[in-house]
């Protein structure tokens, strides 16, 4: 089976161009082999590495398609061999919120009233 179809099939990429292109960048491995044809022939027993938004899968073929079904569907052809992490950390940068005291932008509603407050108490 191709490549950029099968991982359409197993729903890594929403539509099949975006497999495609992701493919035909070289930014998938076949068993270690980077491979640049998205018409690359694979088959259960095959490993595949590849970036998917932030992280790397990697991930083991158990079996082909004939059809794009449903998540439950899709989620029996393959073996996660490196899950993802679980939890509020899982993106780097979005365990915190930013931090005000840089004076960057305009300051919020709890910043104004400590400015005034603090104006108030130095004209006293």
């Amino acid at each position: 089976m191709r490549a950029d179809k099968w991982l359409w099939h197993a729903r890594f990429f929403k539509t099949r161009g975006l497999a495609t292109k992701m493919v035909a960048a070289g930014h998938l491995r076949v068993n270690s082999d980077k491979v640049s044809k998205p018409s690359f022939g694979i088959g259960a027993g095959d490993v595949l590495t590849f970036p998917q938004g932030r992280q790397v899968r990697v991930i083991r073929i158990l079996a082909l398609s004939t059809r794009r079904g449903p998540a439950p569907e899709a989620q029996a052809l393959y073996d996660d061999l490196d899950p993802p992490a679980t939890g509020k950390d899982t993106v780097p940068g979005s365990s915190a919120p930013a931090n005000r005291s840089d004076r960057k932008g305009r300051p919020t509603k709890k910043d104004r009233r400590s400015l005034d407050l603090s104006r108030k108490r130095s004209l006293e």
